[in-house]
């Protein structure tokens, strides 16, 4: 790799001859090829290699500048829409089914943007198998698409995670299968060079492995991813924000998201429990640059498996998640109220809409918590 740069290739020779080397050279082409002035001097169109060309998405932003999308939809994530715990005893054959969908939707509630996505949401869907599982994942690109897309899952043990095997253009479908060896909670997330503009519009998700014998029982499980944004808008600002490589080479975003929204799980798409109840949380951290520091104010983490680990550690107040990487924990919540989760980077949560509600009713316990009079 040393002696292509000396020889002074442009990016188009150093592309074409790093292509043989696998997957990883192509995408740390594509990050150099920012820094050569004879190319586009643009962060996201000077990173993106000839066939994956994301600077056609600055003209039609641009088209949409008038006001928000026409077409736009609500993608947030409802962090209750995951699939039930895995009651049985024997490995089988699982069968998971995506498809990489390109659309308008609402990152606030004034402004749209343009994601892409697994099966229209941000994040995408929750996969959840067993220790043993033999996985086949079928991944299909959307006709409706203008770029290729595919899947890394960080618990396949294999080259790139299935990232190669399952490029796929607009209209095809590609597969493979891996046996899910670790247990754990996992991200995936789409490898196509430029990745950090794939991730940076939304596409990932958690995949659950869970142990041999399943997880202990809760009464209530949610799923929630956070994720970086980088756009030419703040929030609020209204109309159709448009996708700013530049930002995010720089590491700015305007946006930090729970689920693909500002504040998107609060009000009437808060979480919702009761007192009493044990709840788990599946919390991952899409990226694509920022460390979260996870927060729930006013409870302790009782259980953590930091990075999914299997050891839990106990009474846990913040947790880092890294970009790309994944915790599940547990609460008991014995007082009612408004729990408010947050990335405890304060301004991201407060500026950048990485807040989300988990709303508790029930008896007040005033042997816990008790408000004085005045």
């Amino acid at each position: 790799m040393t002696d292509m740069l000396n020889k002074g290739l442009s990016r188009r020779g150093f592309m074409t001859r790093a292509a043989a080397l696998g997957l990883a050279i192509p995408t740390a082409g594509a990050l150099l090829s920012a820094c050569w002035d004879d190319e586009e001097d643009n962060g996201a169109v000077g990173a993106a290699t000839e066939d994956d060309d994301h600077g056609d998405d600055h003209a039609e932003a641009a088209e949409d500048d008038d006001g928000p999308s026409p077409d736009a939809v609500r993608i947030a994530k409802d962090p209750a829409d995951i699939p039930g715990p895995i009651n049985r005893t024997e490995p089988e054959h699982v069968l998971v089914e995506l498809e990489t969908v390109e659309l308008d939707g609402w990152i606030d509630a004034e402004t749209t943007f343009t994601f892409w996505t697994f099966n229209g949401t941000v994040p995408g869907p929750m996969i959840r198998v067993s220790e043993g599982d033999t996985v086949e994942i079928q991944l299909t690109n959307s006709s409706d698409s203008r770029h290729p897309h595919n899947i890394d899952l960080h618990s396949a043990h294999g080259p790139g995670g299935g990232a190669e095997v399952t490029t796929v253009s607009p209209g095809e479908t590609r597969g493979f299968e891996f046996k899910a060896i670790y247990p754990g909670v996992y991200i995936y997330h789409c490898a196509v060079p430029h990745i950090p503009t794939h991730v940076g519009h939304g596409m990932y998700g958690l995949i659950v492995v869970e142990p041999a014998g399943g997880l202990p029982p809760v009464d209530k499980e949610f799923y929630i991813v956070q994720g970086d944004f980088y756009t030419d808008r703040r929030p609020m600002q209204g109309g159709h924000a448009q996708w700013d490589g530049d930002r995010q080479f720089d590491e700015r975003p305007t946006y930090v998201l729970f689920n693909g929204m500002f504040q998107g799980l609060t009000g009437e798409h808060a979480m919702q429990a009761e007192v009493g109840d044990r709840v788990r949380m599946f919390v991952g951290n899409g990226g694509t640059n920022l460390v979260s520091s996870f927060h729930v104010i006013g409870g302790i983490i009782d259980v953590l498996h930091r990075e999914g680990q299997a050891e839990p550690v106990h009474n846990v107040e913040t947790t880092l998640i890294p970009a790309g990487g994944s915790s599940w924990m547990e609460f008991d919540f014995d007082v009612p109220g408004d729990y408010v989760l947050v990335d405890h980077s304060l301004g991201r949560a407060v500026d950048k809409g990485a807040i989300a509600i988990l709303h508790v009713e029930g008896d007040e316990n005033p042997d816990i918590f008790n408000p004085l009079d005045d």
